[in-house]
């Protein structure tokens, strides 16, 4: 095989393998190295080179300048206060997708209502990204959020609640896998709530969704309890540390009194 057909078969990308393939013809077939690349070419086609992968719809190339763009067609640098917004948020689902996962082993009943959360929080990142001030109508209508969602929030609050013991004292986030990962989605609600706020007071986002925000990190506060009372564990109390009094940790049985 001449030199001019291997490097022909290297712009080809073909194996080693392949190549052999191709150059097996028999020599009264080709009688010149232009014939033969044409037959390289036509064996090229119906498959003797592995397809080359359909580009992926996950990447799009078009944020690479430092822009992404909301769902109303607007490009807004990625810094955006909108896009930390809408990325906190992500990163509590991405929290909730944990606690769930210990929830449903436990079999403590809340994992139902974290999937049902999480794609609550799909809609408000649809409600974010979609500024009520700059969008027609039926984007508007689209992405909104109303009050009635929070109101489903609160009678799940008032029932977890219902069952546990009276709080006496701050307590830390313990109590159990299930426990501690609810206090941290806690934690991360809490941040997006306060990044999310100046959007809604600037009338980019409904107010529904502060409201949410704000009524959620309770739940989980609740949540947290319950799945350490589910699963018998004990919370750990607050003290304050004193120079007189050595500081003992404290810990109390989630058994209802």
């Amino acid at each position: 095989m001449s030199y001019k057909l291997l490097r022909y078969f290297c712009r080809l990308n073909l194996t080693v393998n392949q190549a052999l393939l191709v150059s097996s013809v028999p020599s009264n077939f080709c009688t010149s190295d232009k014939a033969f690349l044409m037959f390289a070419s036509q064996r090229r086609m119906v498959g003797c080179q592995s397809p080359v992968p359909k580009k992926s719809a996950i990447y799009t190339r078009t944020g690479d300048k430092g822009t992404s763009s909301l769902y109303n067609g607007e490009r807004r640098p990625k810094y955006d206060d909108i896009f930390h917004s809408l990325g906190t948020v992500d990163e509590l689902n991405s929290s909730i997708g944990i606690a769930n996962y210990y929830c449903k082993k436990a079999g403590n009943g809340l994992d139902e209502k974290l999937i049902e959360i999480q794609c609550k929080l799909i809609e408000i990142g649809s409600n974010i990204a979609t500024p009520r001030s700059s969008s027609n109508e039926s984007k508007l209508s689209y992405t909104s959020f109303d009050d009635e969602i929070v109101m489903t929030l609160e009678s799940w609050i008032d029932h977890y609640d219902s069952q546990l013991p009276p709080l006496k004292n701050f307590i830390l986030p313990s109590g159990g896998e299930c426990a501690i990962f609810l206090h941290q989605c806690r934690s991360i609600c809490r941040r997006a709530e306060r990044i999310t706020v100046p959007l809604v007071e600037a009338g980019i986002a409904d107010n529904a969704v502060g409201k949410y925000l704000n009524r959620l990190s309770d739940f989980f506060f609740v949540a947290a309890r319950y799945a350490a009372m589910f699963e018998n564990h004990t919370e750990n109390i607050y003290q304050q540390r004193r120079v007189d009094k050595p500081s003992n940790l404290m810990s109390r049985d989630m058994k209802k009194e």
